[in-house]
């Protein structure tokens, strides 16, 4: 006796669909699972036969062997509980096989026979869609995140008891029509810049880098505000557009951390790992690779504060992600590519003792210049050629940190913010870009016109800085997203002036 159903695991961050075989034949009792299953796949036979009885159907101790294909593939999904156990209950004749095509099934089962939420739904469905199946059953919990894929009939069953009613023709379930959360609601921020006093220029960096994706540093004495700052950018991040908003949700469906009726995500991600944080969680690993800290930032912000504090091996990590706006990660059984664009904003102190430099002389430096030499070892120059922006936060003057005139909101900066990234997204439209920082060097030829003294300033400050070709292209990047913020065609003189000025405002040299 054969049947066939289809299940689902992820693999990096897209949906794999999963031929479900069953075959059971006479012979000592035995249930065999095959085809690369991880522990939690091999664990299911004992959770799928006692569910089977709890819900009230005896089937035959029998051989059994359950095949999941492709086999060359490891499976770590407990989703594909349901596909066995429907899989199984087909092969012994209680449901047709017929009732199973095109429709896909992914839940874990509970003892009962209960059908419990598992993760990465939404990309498992985007993957149905593309095959054309055309049913997807799925726990109550999972059904407002497969609503998020068109052309899909969502069924949100119970138990398997339900299922199998319904699959038999002894009861009718409707396609579920919960609707997703309204994508365009506003979302509130407890962090807001009208609560920093003074710091215009940092401010004004920020603006830039929101504007146009671009990575920050920022370096100043402790409590300057260097964190303050970093934790309201997200307040002045413009929306997530739909393709944006599904690509997140596509991660943090795979990684568990959409909320518990699922919905599409509307926020911009901020994510800020500690710095003890392993190279692995930083970049995603895994025996099957998982996202890691900079895939759960993308299209949002990865804050990384005391970043000399980091190992140097996790900061090294950093440069593909930065570099090309994905990690590779590899494996014995996988070699996977994960998305990583996001904004990097990274905090530091310009020594250990964090006084190196202080314009007030309030507290004298006491570290040695080899202390600091040390202290600064771990950012590797090309780790710090991909910062775009490199901003000194100077200490808050008391007559700012008392005024009485309230500083601009969030609100009023992302209006500009939104401004300038419309803009670029009518620039960049087809090419799957969204922003002035992720332009490749023929699209920074193609979108970036300067006049003729902006040629000439950039020329001279590449040949007395000793800018690299990386600078120099961040530098047209950074000095185009001013342009956008003023609302010029061209990129001028005074445009590129400012971006180089926020490029060598610090004058970090690492050794």
């Amino acid at each position: 006796m054969y049947a066939k159903t289809n299940g689902a695991t992820t693999l990096g961050v897209d949906g794999l669909l999963i031929d479900v075989e069953v075959d059971a034949a006479s012979g000592l009792p035995a249930f065999d699972i095959v085809g690369l299953p991880d522990t939690a796949v091999r664990e299911s036979k004992e959770r799928v036969r006692t569910a089977i009885r709890n819900a009230g159907y005896s089937v035959p101790q029998e051989k059994v062997t359950i095949n999941l294909a492709p086999a060359d593939i490891r499976k770590d999904s407990s989703g594909l509980d349901l596909p066995i156990a429907v899989g199984l209950l087909a092969a012994y004749g209680i449901i047709a096989q017929k009732a199973l095509e095109g429709a896909l099934f992914a839940a874990e089962l509970s003892l009962e026979g209960e059908c419990r939420p598992v993760c990465g739904v939404l990309p498992m469905a985007i993957r149905a869609r593309d095959a054309g199946l055309k049913a997807f059953f799925v726990a109550p919990e999972n059904a407002n995140e497969a609503l998020l894929v068109e052309g899909l009939k969502v069924y949100a069953v119970s138990n398997l008891t339900q299922l199998v009613h319904f699959l038999t023709g002894k009861v009718k379930i409707e396609p579920t029509t919960a609707e997703p959360v309204e994508e365009h609601e506003t979302t509130s921020y407890s962090d807001d810049f009208a609560d920093v006093a003074g710091q215009f220029v940092a401010k004004r960096a920020l603006e830039i880098a929101a504007a146009g994706g671009h990575n920050v540093l920022l370096v100043g004495v402790p409590g300057a505000g260097k964190t303050m700052l970093a934790r309201r950018l997200g307040s002045i991040l413009p929306p997530l557009t739909r393709e944006e908003a599904l690509e997140v949700t596509k991660i943090y469906s795979i990684a568990g951390l959409l909320p518990s009726r699922g919905g599409l995500v509307r926020q911009r991600p901020f994510r800020s790992p500690h710095h003890t944080t392993s190279t692995a969680a930083m970049i995603g690993g895994g025996s099957i690779p998982h996202p890691g800290e900079v895939t759960l930032a993308h299209h949002g912000v990865l804050f990384l504060d005391e970043l000399p504090e980091f190992q140097k091996s996790t900061l090294e990590v950093l440069r593909q992600p930065l570099e090309d706006g994905f990690v590779t990660v590899s494996r014995v059984h996988a070699t996977l590519k994960f998305p990583s664009s996001m904004i990097l904003v990274a905090a530091l102190n310009p020594c250990p003792c964090g006084y190196y430099g202080d314009e007030s002389h309030s507290h004298e430096c006491n570290c040695t210049p080899n202390e600091i030499r040390r202290y600064m070892r771990k950012i590797s120059g090309p780790l710090l050629d991909r910062i775009d922006i490199h901003i000194r936060v100077p200490r808050v003057k008391y007559d700012e940190l008392t005024a009485q005139k309230k500083a601009e909101s969030s609100a009023e900066i992302r209006e500009r913010v939104v401004a300038a990234r419309e803009v670029q997204l009518r620039r960049f439209a087809g090419t799957g870009i969204f922003c002035n920082a992720q332009m490749n060097h023929r699209l920074l030829q193609l979108t970036c016109p300067m006049k003729k003294d902006a040629h000439a300033l950039l020329r001279e400050a590449f040949r007395n800085l000793g800018l690299s070709a990386r600078s120099h292209d961040r530098i047209i990047k950074v000095a185009r997203t001013i342009a956008d913020l003023a609302h010029s065609e061209q990129i001028e003189a005074v445009h590129v002036a400012e971006a180089i000025q926020l490029r060598n405002d610090v004058g970090l040299h690492v050794e």
